[in-house]
């Protein structure tokens, strides 16, 4: 497997049209790992208590207009 470094290199090698393939796919890659991520945060139930403490600061009036 390559080191970091060596990654580093080898981007700094690549046409535009390289550099913009690989920015894209790491945008995907990493909304997509965000996202699993998320998934299982909300299925651990890591979430509930900020989502309990944002409904009560909306209901007690606690928020502001976006």
């Amino acid at each position: 497997m390559a080191t970091v470094q060596e990654i580093e290199s080898a981007v700094t090698h690549l046409s535009e049209d390289q550099l913009a393939q690989l920015r894209q796919w790491f945008a995907d890659y990493d909304a997509h790992s965000w996202d699993d991520k998320f998934e299982q945060d909300t299925k651990n139930g890591k979430l509930v208590s900020l989502a309990n403490k944002a409904i009560a600061d909306f209901r007690a009036g606690r928020f502001k207009e976006l």
